[in-house]
């Protein structure tokens, strides 16, 4: 069977075609600390390490399954202690989304269909020192509200791992 011209010049072009976009290279697991995992990567040149953990349950109408949605921390060159959740469905922008950690409440802004919080360093302590967090959040398609809960059962082990892979600054000097 002979293939179409047209699909022959795709296929030519296409493998003539420089490589120019540059991907991020395949995240490294650093280690899995009871609930959380941490884990690193290369992009453009620069790692980024980063821990995460899976929604243990969910209340509400919120994703499917509850280890749809993920919170996150990660340290970037140009920041540390960056709180993350993905909810595992379309967040609206705007909305208002919180994490409670122990006795603490952190607002979030949306951004891309993920929620980051407005103040990670604090939030990064309060997480270390409790065994769960609560993240509240309107439901998919502005149904009611929805709440996720996270262990923290690993994550002081998670960060001190992500913290010696993405040393800060000052420390590498």
């Amino acid at each position: 069977m002979r293939a179409p011209p047209l699909l022959c010049l795709l296929t030519l072009l296409w493998a003539a075609a420089p490589a120019t976009a540059q991907t991020p290279a395949s995240p490294r697991v650093l280690g899995s600390f009871q609930d959380w995992t941490a884990a690193a990567y290369e992009e453009g040149g620069q790692r980024i390490c980063y821990a995460f953990t899976r929604a243990h349950r969910s209340e509400g109408p919120g994703p499917r399954r509850a280890e749809e949605a993920q919170l996150m921390v990660t340290h970037r060159p140009d920041g540390r202690d960056q709180v993350a959740l993905r909810l595992g469905y379309p967040i609206p922008r705007g909305a208002e989304l919180r994490l409670a950690v122990g006795a603490a409440e952190f607002a979030a802004y949306t951004h891309q269909g993920s929620a980051f919080l407005r103040d990670g360093r604090a939030a990064v302590a309060a997480m270390r020192a409790q065994r769960q967090a609560l993240a509240r959040a309107p439901g998919q398609g502005g149904r009611a509200a929805v709440q996720l809960v996270f262990s923290l059962s690993g994550f002081s082990a998670a960060y001190d791992a992500i913290s010696r892979a993405c040393p800060t600054t000052a420390a590498r000097r």
